[in-house]
């Protein structure tokens, strides 16, 4: 056979020295990816373009020695001789999080079939089985005494095989996490070479692994049975280095320390093409599509050998979808059981006995009749052949579902749930300061350095926060939440007990030792916060922990769905959590909670709206408390008790129209979002130097109107949704019999404000010809002088016809007005209810018609008094309460004296109008009058009465009733 050579294209630089070095393809043979142990970047080659610059991702800090490509190719893994474990983003290669880490470097990665489990080893003891969906670390296997330098799972997902540098091959059961063979000395010794790496590989049925034999061979060891099947023995010179199965498992490709690569015709034990190469090559691909083969050698150097199997052989890739219907799982398909991450850590998700057989199967069982078994005769066949078949171990629903899906090349993954997150949080970026969190008070930022990390808490306003000192970490947080008596920190699972941390450190405290922390046993922290007087710590459990500030836990609930993200604000706490599984394409369906941690009360809860395929970035409370939410397209939500509860976007970044630029959100408040304006394409800013915060209007995402005063009418739904929060807290506060008088002075300015913008509006309406438009928003102003204001500007622009009809509006205004003044029955007083009351009369429209309000004052019955208007609801309670009618804030008539009402004919003379429009109220008693006193029409623009005008009025009343009785 000759043998040929192939060139070969440099990848990564090695300075002449031999390094561990790795290829993959992904699964659509786009792109190819290589990595060295002797540079620390990562190179993303495009297969259809070669002549194409490479993608380069610098994410280690160190040389990269192990690389994973999950089976749909959404998601790399790499590994270094910095210890670290990375994921990212494929083909894109935006980092992911650093999803573990080792004391010492780390030798091999192996995705299993689905992609929902990393297995990750190297010079530390013990294999790491981490959950890729949550992070979490399911089970640390150990038994080697050597680096692990290969593992492989089985297709089957029952097995886990792996390899060590003194050639001992271990069988683990995922499920158990047990060992099941032990198969000592059977491959090649490599410790004095770091750049040679003991390799392993199933066949694509499941059936055989072939690991390197100690006599320059491979060799095929049985599933289940762990015994030796045959060897592939050839022309391989020194020990094989690397192998691996075409994706038929017709064939397989090994290279040597001779610096060759055979290729096997596995059926018929021999090899059937070969290749020459300068140096040695550690690490080779088979294309998915095609017949192409992918090298390396130890310089980082790297090539394809096309037609790797002659054309007039079976193609390596023909067969594989009947393969992968055998197998029941497709290696690109997920499996619906396998969608959901696993919470309780358990590995039943790996293995498919958990989907319902009823009998546990033996690991001992018989080995299936092989076409290897050149020694076993027809007979014998025939008895193989009568023992019973092996039943799937999917259902069958399940199994014929898959199989359609492969016919139909349904060759997809399901959405992915969107992982934890903290707000104000920023990615790991190796060898930078990063926020830990960040917000309106201050931030929290770390630096991971040998080992340990430097964590500082920095306030924007210095002068009224004490100063924190910096804090040494050595616990690896990976969490933080900030507020102004202190912080919280928790990290993720570490050591042999998979223990997950939380600490609180106060700022300030009368006692010594105020400091604590929690340690989780087989639970890890997904989210943390703090509010008054209280922390909380969301777990992988889907427990809610809540602790007081002096450590006490103090409650534990159970949530209904993975969490998301939390906050809290003041005895608030908001949590959000995944409802169901994300609609295509990626529809995350997420809904939130909020307690209150004071009362043990859920006040509010219901489904978090984000914008189609979008994700959730920042979730937190408004500086008055209002719970807000910000997805990745740009949409600023806030909620509002309105109709029931509703989310209302208040910002879109997309109507700025700045495409360069991307918001970090941090807080907002009543007018503004609070943000840090990061330059595309970075999405989160840098922690050095200290970030910039950008204050940015409040704009609904107004459709285009007609008039071209979008500014007018988001200032006006702005305002009305402003005045809606003060007054339902001015009703919550009268509820609990708290003070609301500040809060009624700014419902009284928002009230001036939204009059001024409706006028506004008005006047553009009235130049845009759209007098309904016009007419509806008269109806809107809430006070009379804004309606005079009105008629005075229509009557300015000359449209006598709706001044007409806003003066009708007007009249119609003050007679309702004057209506709605509820009469109410007189509260009996000291056991005299004929003759008796406490008589307020508030603010109303004096109606011009003196002949309509004269009207009414005839229709009232006696004994009846007018009640406030300021608020009935109030006005009811607090008479139910003292059986008298007192004056709420800011009564604009105010008659202090008893008024003894008799019959309807003194009723009528108490209240007359003058022709002018004052209202004049008279005592009335049965020896003739006792006061009089005149009330203009109020001033809504102006503030309430002074102490001394109340004074005033109550001297000039005594006088009066001094000279009425010196007349007598």
């Amino acid at each position: 056979m000759k043998i040929r050579s192939m060139k070969l294209r440099e990848a990564h630089r090695s300075d002449g020295a031999a390094s561990l070095c790795s290829i993959l393809w992904d699964f659509q043979a786009h792109h190819i990816v290589t990595s060295s142990s002797s540079d620390a970047t990562i190179a993303v080659h495009e297969a259809l373009a070669p002549s194409n610059s490479p993608q380069i991702l610098r994410n280690h800090r160190d040389g990269v020695t192990a690389l994973a490509l999950s089976p749909n190719s959404t998601c790399l893994a790499s590994g270094s001789i910095d210890r670290s474990v990375k994921l990212y983003k494929f083909p894109g290669g935006e980092f992911q999080t650093n999803i573990t880490r080792f004391t010492l470097p780390i030798r091999t990665l192996a995705f299993n079939k689905s992609g929902t489990m990393l297995a990750a080893a190297g010079d530390d003891e013990g294999i790491k089985l981490i959950n890729t969906i949550d992070g979490t670390i399911a089970r640390v296997l150990k038994g080697h005494r050597g680096s692990v330098t290969g593992l492989a799972f089985d297709p089957n997902s029952e097995y886990l095989a792996s390899i060590d540098s003194i050639g001992t091959v271990i069988y683990w059961e995922l499920q158990s996490g047990r060992t099941v063979h032990t198969l000592k000395g059977v491959a090649p010794d490599t410790n004095s070479d770091l750049s040679i790496l003991n390799s392993l590989n199933w066949s694509p049925d499941g059936e055989t692994l072939a690991v390197p034999g100690l006599k320059n061979d491979v060799v095929m060891y049985d599933r289940d049975t762990a015994e030796k099947l045959f060897a592939l023995r050839g022309d391989h010179a020194q020990p094989v280095c690397f192998l691996s199965w075409s994706p038929n498992g017709k064939y397989m490709a090994t290279s040597s320390l001779d610096r060759q690569i055979l290729i096997w015709d596995v059926d018929r034990r021999q090899d059937i093409d070969r290749q020459k190469f300068d140096e040695r090559i550690c690490c080779l691909a088979w294309k998915p599509q095609g017949n192409a083969l992918a090298v390396i050698d130890v310089l980082g150097k790297f090539g394809v050998w096309d037609t790797a199997v002659p054309s007039s052989m079976k193609s390596p890739t023909e067969g594989t979808s009947s393969l992968q219907l055998k197998n029941g799982n497709g290696l690109l398909l997920l499996d619906e059981e396998e969608q959901e991450p696993s919470t309780s850590g358990s590995l039943s998700d790996l293995s498919d006995d958990c989907l319902g057989d009823s009998e546990p199967r033996s690991r001992k069982r018989l080995r299936k009749p092989s076409k290897y078994d050149d020694d076993l005769d027809e007979d014998m066949k025939d008895k193989w052949n009568l023992l019973p078949k092996v039943e799937s171990r999917k259902t069958t629903s399940h199994g014929n579902k898959e199989s359609l899906d492969i016919q139909k090349g349904l060759i997809s993954a399901a959405p992915k749930l969107q992982e934890a997150f903290q707000p104000g949080a920023t990615p790991v970026q190796p060898g930078k300061r990063r926020f830990l969190c960040y917000n309106l008070l201050g931030s929290i930022t770390t630096m991971e350095h040998d080992g340990y990390s430097h964590i500082e808490i920095d306030f924007h306003d210095t002068g009224r926060q004490p100063r924190v000192p910096a804090m040494t970490d050595y616990f690896g947080f990976t969490l933080a939440a900030l507020n102004e008596n202190g912080s919280v920190f928790a990290n993720t699972c570490k050591g042999e007990k998979n223990m997950s941390t939380i600490m609180y450190r106060p700022f300030s405290s009368w006692a010594n030792n105020s400091e604590w922390s929690m340690r989780l046993e087989e639970e890890e922290v997904r989210a943390v916060a703090l509010g008054t007087a209280w922390v909380a710590a969301v777990t992988s459990l889907k427990f809610l922990r809540i602790f007081t500030e002096g450590g006490l836990q103090r409650h534990i609930l159970s949530l209904d769905g993975p969490v998301v993200t939390a906050s809290g604000f003041g005895d608030e706490l908001a949590v959000v959590t995944h409802a169901s599984s994300s609609l295509p394409p990626n529809d995350q369906m997420l809904k939130f909670r909020v307690f209150n941690i004071r009362n043990g009360t859920q006040p509010i809860k219901g489904r978090l709206p984000l914008s189609p395929g979008s994700c959730l970035k920042w979730f937190g409370f408004s500086e008055e408390g209002q719970l807000s939410s910000f997805d990745s397209k740009g949409v600023l939500r806030l909620f509002t008790t309105q109709y029931g509860g509703s989310w209302l976007p208040i910002f879109s970044a997309s109507k700025l129209k700045k495409s360069e630029e991307n918001y970090w959100v941090v807080g907002l408040n009543t007018s503004s979002v609070i943000c840090i304006v990061c330059k595309s394409p970075d999405s989160f800013p840098q922690a050095v130097p200290k970030p910039i915060l950008t204050l940015l209007d409040l704009s609904f995402p107004l459709a285009s109107s007609d008039l071209g005063a979008e500014t007018l009418e988001n200032e006006f739904i702005l305002k009305n949704m402003q005045l809606f929060e003060i007054r339902r807290k001015i009703e919550e506060m009268a509820a609990a019999d708290q003070d609301f008088i500040s809060l009624d002075d700014e419902a009284f300015n928002t009230e001036a404000d939204l009059d001024k913008c409706i006028l506004r509006l008005i006047g553009s309406c009235c130049n845009g010809d759209k007098l309904m438009r016009a007419t509806e928003l008269v109806k809107l102003l809430s006070m009379e002088k804004s309606v005079r204001g009105a008629v005075k500007l229509v009557t300015a622009l000359k449209l006598p016809n709706l001044a007409e009809r806003f003066s009708t509006i007007l009249e119609e205004r003050m007679l309702k007005e004057t209506i709605e003044a509820t009469v109410l029955p007189l509260p009996i007083v000291d056991g005299d209810a004929s003759t008796k009351a406490d008589v307020v009369i508030s603010k109303t429209f004096a109606s011009p018609k003196n002949e309509k309000v004269s009207e009414l004052a005839n229709k009232l019955p006696s004994g009846c008094l007018l009640p406030p208007s300021i608020s009935k609801e109030l006005f009811s309670k607090e008479l139910a309460n003292t059986g008298k009618v007192t004056a709420l804030q800011k009564p604009t008539l105010k008659l202090e004296n008893t008024l003894a009402v008799k019959n309807k004919s003194e009723l009528k003379s108490a209240l007359k109008v003058k022709n002018d429009g004052e209202l004049k109220t008279v005592d009335v008693k049965a020896g003739g009058l006792s006061s009089v006193q005149t009330q203009r029409p109020s001033n809504p623009f102006a503030k309430a009465s002074t102490n001394k005008d109340k004074s005033s009025f109550l001297e000039s009343f005594k006088r009066k009733k001094n000279d009425n009785t010196g007349e007598r």
